[in-house]
């Protein structure tokens, strides 16, 4: 039953072209589901309020938090700067010989963001990868210069690009949950 429900809403899905508004929603066939049980929601809706969450979570947890530092709204900051980065910023790229160099620029709100998030992120020794980072603030955001010995890395490294270098490494987990307990700031 299940098997032909998920065929006759794939077909339906498929003739309305993935355009909802045009899906006839009472012609599908209702899915039969197994179980009696009602799962609980776990998506918490949004990706800040999920990190927001999590950090509170084991705030709570955590026997020895000192209550006086925490700073939630500092860990909150950081992620409006990280939301402006990744969806308002622009990049423009120059491929170098042995890397690139990444030029970030927002309006102000979104500049200030680049040069807190690019003061953190590139202060890092290289991330595993061998690579160096030069990065110089400016009045509309930073640039961010990648380089590494072997010019063999010059594309990964453009292919990666300013996005995909900014998320390498484990330190963001621990980094927030730094912020959130007031040990650190950026």
């Amino acid at each position: 039953m299940i098997s032909y429900a998920l065929t006759a809403f794939a077909a339906v899905a498929a003739q309305a072209s993935m355009d909802h508004s045009q899906m006839d929603h009472a012609a599908m066939p209702a899915v039969q589901v197994a179980s009696t049980a009602i799962p609980e929601p776990r998506e918490p809706g949004q990706s800040a309020y999920a990190a927001l969450g999590e950090a509170v979570r084991i705030l709570i947890a955590d026997p020895k938090t000192d209550w006086s530092k925490v700073d939630v709204d500092r860990l909150r900051q950081h992620l409006v700067d990280m939301d402006a980065v990744t969806l308002r910023s622009t990049v423009t790229t120059t491929t170098l010989p042995n890397g690139a160099r990444f030029t970030v620029t927002g309006v102000p709100e979104v500049a200030a963001g680049i040069k807190r998030m690019v003061s953190s992120h590139f202060a890092q020794p290289d991330v595993g990868t061998g690579w160096s980072f030069n990065a110089t603030p400016r009045d509309d955001g930073a640039v961010i210069t990648v380089t590494s010995a072997d010019p063999a890395q010059a594309t990964r490294i453009a292919g990666l690009g300013f996005y995909g270098i900014l998320t390498m490494g484990d330190h963001h987990q621990p980094h927030h949950l730094m912020m959130a307990r007031g040990a650190m700031k950026h």
